[in-house]
């Protein structure tokens, strides 16, 4: 049986990664962090699985072209 994948919100993404709110944004904008995704009409989270990759290598994180080619 697979494990689910854990969607967390905003506040433990800053929590986890130390990150500003305004650096988080910067940063997926620039790619070089995984963007959120929509859980409600007015919610979004992040796959827990992606910030921890990023977490294990920040400076080499790099959104992929899926990724990109969905803003």
């Amino acid at each position: 049986m697979s494990q689910r994948e854990k969607i967390i919100r905003l506040k433990t993404v800053l929590l986890r990664t130390g990150l500003s709110r305004s650096t988080l944004y910067r940063k997926i904008a620039d790619g070089t962090f995984p963007r959120q995704l929509p859980i409600s009409i007015n919610g979004a989270g992040w796959h827990e699985s992606a910030v921890d990759r990023w977490i294990a290598d920040p400076g080499g994180y790099r959104a992929s072209d899926s990724e990109r080619a969905t803003r």
